[in-house]
């Protein structure tokens, strides 16, 4: 049977899921797995799904002799109502963590990410005969919340399967569509995510006086994190700080006790992470003192990411074989991109090498008009917007090609 991979994609868009619910996209990575007859496992680390194919060299007695390759998928949705427009646009809502109903959406293309892999499969089992050695597919819940990979790893996932010689995995981006970008070395920052309470003393809000106000001591705070970057980071070198959710009060004439404001932070590599990290506590702590709070701040770390690292060697061999299977420019050097992700848990835990690339899925007409106008900031829609949407092809075909051609770059050559 054949998987229909634009069909597949529409309903995977139509139907997304919040991170750690992601269990009708489970169903359909199982209904799929289970027609192409590869073994699998549900519920790996809550919701994920875990494909084996072994396919042993000629005359091995082993199961699955040779280089063991994986390849990894996300497939969690975000808390964005959609506006692109699209036939197939998501009209779902689910629950937060804190119980509030939220619109949900594919904003950051992780139902292409599970539609090029299954499409990938396909192709893989179909030309068993051209290849050796074992693949896991790795389904991943929760990358949006940086737990999904740890979480599959506590419960067993590098021991329960094949353990990797190496770790590919791809990403969607506004590139344009047929092009390809992956450096060597870092290629994603580093992230924290932060909560920040800021405890003050409630009271009426005609008497400001004699409460200790924690929306004020936000709002200075907010301001003075802004000078990180801008006053105590080189400006050859690469941080962001960003508070993307403030939240205090709950009527105009009721000054709240307590403010909490939530942080995202971004860096190439540990030791910049230690100096971010020192700069945003004394600020959010110097803040607190100058409104005459209390009570200390409270911090809490919701989340901790390495580095996206890609193996030199290895990032090289896979660059060279893409540009023999797509021709040569085909792929560009990005740069380091400033987001993160979770996939180098699996790398890092097992001590396998990893390479993440990025594919195109911008139209590469209006990409192309947009760089001539410098307008590519405003008029291409990029990962988490409402407006996000790769073109369906030849995105989706570049995604499942792109993962065949890494696969069978690090397994085995059959021999006769």
């Amino acid at each position: 049977m054949t998987i229909d991979l634009e069909a597949l994609y529409i309903d995977l868009h139509r139907h997304p899921e919040l991170s750690f619910q992601e269990t009708r996209t489970a169903g359909v990575i199982a209904k799929h797995l289970e027609e192409l007859g590869i073994e699998f496992e549900e519920g790996i680390g809550r919701t994920g799904v875990v494909g084996v194919i072994r396919n042993p060299s000629a005359g091995s007695a082993e199961s699955g002799d040779g280089p063991v390759v994986w390849l990894r998928a996300d497939m969690d949705a975000l808390p964005v109502e959609e506006r692109t427009g699209l036939d197939y646009a998501s009209t779902a809502h689910g629950l937060d963590p804190n119980g509030t109903d939220v619109p949900v959406m594919h904003a950051c293309g992780h139902d292409m990410h599970v539609a090029a892999l299954l499409g990938a499969l396909e192709r893989l089992v179909a030309t068993k005969e051209q290849w050796s050695g074992t693949i896991v597919a790795v389904f991943q819940p929760a990358e949006e919340y940086g737990a999904g990979s740890q979480a599959m790893i506590a419960d067993g996932v590098l021991d329960r399967f094949p353990r990797p010689d190496i770790v590919l995995g791809q990403h969607v981006t506004p590139l344009p569509a047929g092009t390809i970008g992956v450096r060597s070395g870092t290629q994603m920052a580093a992230s924290d995510g932060l909560t920040v309470t800021l405890l003050g003393r409630g009271g009426h809000g005609s008497r400001p006086q004699a409460t200790i106000d924690p929306v004020v001591m936000a709002a200075a705070t907010v301001m003075r994190l802004q000078t990180i970057v801008s006053r105590e980071i080189d400006p050859r070198d690469v941080a962001v700080v960003t508070v993307g959710s403030i939240h205090a009060g709950l009527k105009n004439n009721i000054i709240p006790a307590e403010a909490k404001l939530e942080l995202s932070l971004r860096y190439p590599d540990d030791e910049a992470r230690a100096v971010v990290l020192e700069k945003v506590e004394r600020i959010v702590r110097a803040e607190a003192q100058a409104s005459g709070a209390e009570d200390p701040p409270v911090i809490v770390t919701d989340h901790s990411l390495p580095p996206t690292i890609n193996d030199v060697e290895a990032t090289a061999r896979l660059t060279l074989a893409f540009d023999t299977a797509f021709g040569a420019g085909t792929v560009m050097d990005p740069g380091m991109f400033t987001g993160s992700e979770d996939v180098s848990w699996f790398a890092r835990e097992s001590g396998a090498p990893l390479v993440f690339w990025f594919w195109g899925g911008a139209d590469p007409e209006a990409f192309a008009a947009a760089q001539a106008a410098g307008t590519v900031e405003r008029d291409i829609p990029t990962n988490h917007s409402p407006y996000f949407a790769p073109v369906l092809q030849p995105t989706l075909n570049q995604g499942v090609e792109t993962l065949v051609v890494a696969a069978r770059e690090f397994l085995a050559v059959p021999t006769a």
